[in-house]
């Protein structure tokens, strides 16, 4: 990719990190989903309610965004306590136990504490014992990002079962004053096991490549005002709202058009787009810009809002739920998040 400036942008484009076909090296093995779980706090809280506190209305929110409502965790509850219930669910969908993961990764911007990582809590509560366990930080396109990581880690043989958990108390960094902000946030958590399986046997399943881009100049555009090493204080989510959305669906569409060219693949032949659910109007933005049809579509951001990292795998869990989303299905993800960070997987369900 280089310095050249992609399709519909003006902005140079930095040199993405990719996993597929087409790397460096061919692996014998292919990271396949083994099973999804998600859990989304108990309350929820509605456009209305937002308005009796706020100058805004349920019109006005879902106008602009698409979104109803949104989860709330409970006072008393973490990041990890949300990860570790989306975890356990996935181990039972997939017939797992902790003992078989020996890799978890938990992307978040909303950690517990600033250290230790969020993840090695889920591992202790998890009872996982072996292994190695960590967190990711790239925001909305976290998730993206820990996929991509653990890939790496199956495709070179140094884990054989991993977790990977997108996991947000965004409640606990908006503004709650702000009507631009906070109303787009909600909380929840998704997680995805992979196994390392022998690619002659996979079947065609499993991740077929990731494609991962930062550009560290629009670090303002999508940022906190605070934090431990800055100004001691966590401070609070700004965001240039117009400018975010603009680049969202440039550098979505974009990430997604090289995944597609990647594997030599149309739109036509993806069974689902999985966006990141940051707002309604971005995502059919992007679907328009691919030419995905809006049958194509996995949308949740009406019913959970924006859950940052935790978004796509919530998707992906609803989903597989209501019984759309089937194996052998051929699904693109893209997301973008502060940073700016973006980027795309493309996978085989």
């Amino acid at each position: 990719m280089g310095d050249q400036t992609l399709k519909g942008s003006s902005d140079p484009v930095p040199q993405p990190s990719s996993q597929g076909p087409e790397s460096l090296f061919s692996s014998p093995w292919r990271s396949v989903v083994a099973g999804v779980g998600s859990y989304l706090p108990e309350k929820i809280l509605t456009n209305d309610d937002l308005a009796k506190t706020l100058e805004t209305s349920h019109a006005w929110i879902f106008e602009r965004s698409g979104i109803c409502q949104r989860h709330i965790a409970a006072p008393t509850q973490t990041t990890s306590d949300l990860a570790l219930l989306a975890a356990r669910r996935a181990l039972d969908q997939a017939n797992l136990h902790a003992d078989d993961i020996d890799l978890l990764i938990v992307a978040t911007a909303s950690p517990d504490r600033t250290f230790p990582a969020t993840a090695v809590r889920v591992q202790a509560e998890l009872g996982m014992t072996r292994g190695a366990a960590f967190d990711v930080a790239a925001v909305c396109a976290g998730f993206v990002f820990a996929l991509s990581v653990a890939d790496n880690f199956l495709r070179t043989g140094q884990a054989r079962t991993a977790m990977v958990i997108g996991a947000e108390t965004f409640s606990r960094l908006v503004d709650w004053s702000d009507r631009r902000t906070c109303v787009l946030f909600g909380d929840g958590a998704g997680a995805l096991i992979l196994r390392a399986v022998p690619a002659v046997q996979a079947e065609g399943r499993g991740i077929l490549s990731t494609h991962l881009f930062s550009d560290g100049r629009l670090h303002d555009l999508l940022c906190m005002t605070g934090g431990p090493s800055a100004t001691r204080d966590l401070g609070v989510m700004t965001m240039n709202g117009a400018e975010v959305f603009r680049h969202a669906v440039n550098k979505m569409s974009e990430a997604s058009e090289v995944a597609l060219s990647h594997n030599a693949l149309t739109v036509a032949e993806i069974d689902w787009v999985i966006p990141h659910q940051a707002n309604l109007r971005i995502m059919d933005a992007v679907g328009k810009r691919l030419g995905a049809a809006p049958s194509q579509m996995i949308v949740t951001v009406d019913r959970h809002a924006n859950t940052s990292a935790a978004s796509i795998p919530l998707a992906m869990a609803s989903a597989v739920e209501d019984g759309r989303l089937q194996p052998g299905h051929m699904v693109l993800c893209q997301a973008l998040g502060g940073g700016l960070s973006w980027g795309s997987a493309l996978l085989r369900w």
